[in-house]
């Protein structure tokens, strides 16, 4: 079996659309990747960025199924040392009882937001020192063994909601491994420890309840156009904003850059950083991305490829999705399998 392509959505708020408008273009390019034939949809808890609309994950996660009906939906993750596992197997359960067999659960430790922003959701800085231990918390209500006497998920008990481990570090690998659960790495944004980390997990893995051998996802950018030429004029965009972005945490913070200005930028090692973030990136044409993406399986030694797009113009991304959907039916990189 081949495996197929997954996406994860950022539910950006491009310019001249309000937060609502980008929680219905969510549901929106759903409803077309389940049409499309994309296995999963996973959403990023983000708070305090006015671009990403999907801090509420559970919520959105809850919405898209409702307006959807096979298409497996996920976090991507939950930044679990943010809340109480008590409150996540709660809402996840929930969801398992509502849409049985297509919810996931993925995990982060990080804050997902700045210092300031974590302080206001409570939330110290040694919280990310407990993240295994709740992890093994959550795990235990949702399959029905909880580790707490006397406490138990309701909804949530016995609904076995797959977890997955998220990482960009070697941390998350010696986790996922000693775990038994899939792992999936940010090497859409954080490549430098892909290798490394995708190396120690297999090495390290102990076959679990869940799992029994290794499952590795990696993050890639994706831009598929028509022609080579559009692919790289949205990429050079979606760098440039994000350099803008880089440059505006500090000084400059709130400004607007001209794109002459953001060029020279992309020039400077505020540029460089923003390369090396993205050092992950199919673009092209179809063909073009189909190739690049059979070569970064191998290169990963991913079993699965979770798509991801910067792209500010919304048509831009669902285009990109439908001209990449046909590796869905004949997928992409090594015939390693895929669980279920």
């Amino acid at each position: 079996m081949a495996y197929p392509l997954s996406i994860l959505d950022l539910a950006q708020v491009v310019r001249g659309e309000t937060t609502a408008d980008s929680l219905r273009a969510s549901v929106d390019m759903a409803q077309r990747a389940e049409s499309w034939g994309y296995r999963r949809i996973w959403y990023a808890e983000h708070h305090n960025m006015p671009t990403i609309a999907s801090s509420a994950t559970a919520v959105l996660i809850g919405q898209v199924a409702a307006a959807t009906s096979t298409i497996a939906l996920g976090s991507g993750g939950v930044m679990l040392p943010n809340h109480a596992p008590l409150t996540i197997a709660e809402q996840f359960g929930t969801l398992a009882s509502f849409h049985p067999g297509r919810i996931e659960l993925g995990l982060g430790r990080a804050p997902g937001t700045d210092q300031q922003t974590m302080l206001a959701m409570r939330r110290d800085h040694t919280s990310a020192d407990r993240f295994p231990q709740d992890v093994l918390e959550l795990q235990g209500y949702l399959s029905g063994q909880s580790r707490v006497d006397g406490v138990a998920a309701t909804p949530g008990k016995g609904t076995g909601v797959p977890l997955y481990i998220l990482g960009s570090s070697l941390f998350g690998a010696h986790l996922a491994a000693a775990l038994g659960l899939p792992y999936s790495f940010a090497s859409h944004f954080a490549p430098a420890a892909l290798h490394d980390a995708v190396r120690v997990y297999r090495e390290e893995f102990t076959p679990s309840a869940q799992l029994d051998e290794p499952r590795v996802i990696a993050g890639v950018n994706v831009v598929a156009a028509d022609t080579a030429a559009e692919a790289e004029r949205i990429f050079h965009d979606a760098r440039r904003r994000r350099v803008a972005a880089l440059v505006g945490r500090g000084r400059a913070r709130g400004r607007r850059f001209t794109d002459d200005e953001l060029d020279a930028l992309l020039e400077s090692p505020a540029g460089a950083q923003v390369a090396g973030m993205t050092k992950y990136s199919a673009v092209g044409t179809a063909d073009q991305v189909a190739d690049y993406l059979d070569r970064f399986a191998v290169d990963a030694d991913a079993d699965e490829l979770i798509v991801v797009s910067q792209a500010a113009d919304r048509t831009a991304w669902l285009r990109t999705l439908e001209l990449l959907a046909p590796l869905n039916a004949r997928g992409v990189g090594r015939s390693r399998g895929v669980a279920a």
